[in-house]
């Protein structure tokens, strides 16, 4: 699935791009305005898709100033469905974050990087995941194994992407920040977190 548009795995056409949009806002846009913020050059396209969606129901449309304003219709019975279909990206790191809330060991920090993370991936994608491991349990604790496999297992069956999984321990974490390769600053700007804090994430990534 691509992570950063999962709709497109139901909608891979145009209404896709125009109902994540419209499903982003409670505002009326002009057509030009849902063209740029979904990314799409052509504006006939878009107002050709916001003409089909207004058709049924599914799209409201105002006339203003000899513009007209579109806007989801959230009272049509299709509504609901489109917004699930356009927050997958958001429900899947709820998902994650609650499947991590009930591990029988807690780990210091997981977070969401790379593609996955910025938004700019594909279907081809991995997930990439940091997680930080305490240093009183082993990597080869069952229980710990056991979650890890599960998390990776859950990503494929959510997604039908691969996990790719940055495992280290509390002290590995220290010893990677001291060295203080670049990708350390990227990882922290990209993340997405899913248990800890953004702060705890700082103080294990900025070079000392």
């Amino acid at each position: 699935m691509d992570v950063s548009r999962p709709y497109t795995a139901v909608c891979p056409s145009l209404e896709g791009d125009v109902l994540a949009v419209l499903a982003g806002t409670t505002m009326a846009l002009t057509g030009r305005q849902v063209a740029l913020l979904s990314g799409r050059k052509s504006h006939s396209g878009v107002l050709a898709v916001l003409n089909r969606l207004t058709e049924h129901g599914l799209v409201s449309r105002v006339e203003l100033n000899r513009a007209y304003l579109f806007a989801l219709n959230r009272d049509h019975l299709a509504a609901p469905a489109v917004e699930i279909l356009m927050g997958m990206r958001r429900a899947l790191f709820d998902e994650l974050r609650n499947a991590i809330s009930a591990w029988s060991i807690a780990p210091v920090h997981v977070a969401v990087f790379g593609s996955t993370a910025r938004g700019d991936g594909d279907a081809r994608s991995d997930v990439d995941l940091l997680v930080v491991r305490p240093d009183s349990v082993d990597e080869d604790e069952p229980a710990w194994r056991s979650q890890m496999d599960d998390l990776v297992d859950l990503i494929s069956r959510k997604t039908g992407n691969r996990a790719s999984v940055a495992e280290r321990d509390e002290s590995a974490m220290e010893r990677l920040r001291t060295a203080g390769p670049p990708i350390l600053s990227e990882m922290l700007a990209d993340a997405v977190v899913l248990s800890g804090s953004r702060s705890q994430l700082a103080d294990m990534l900025e070079a000392v």
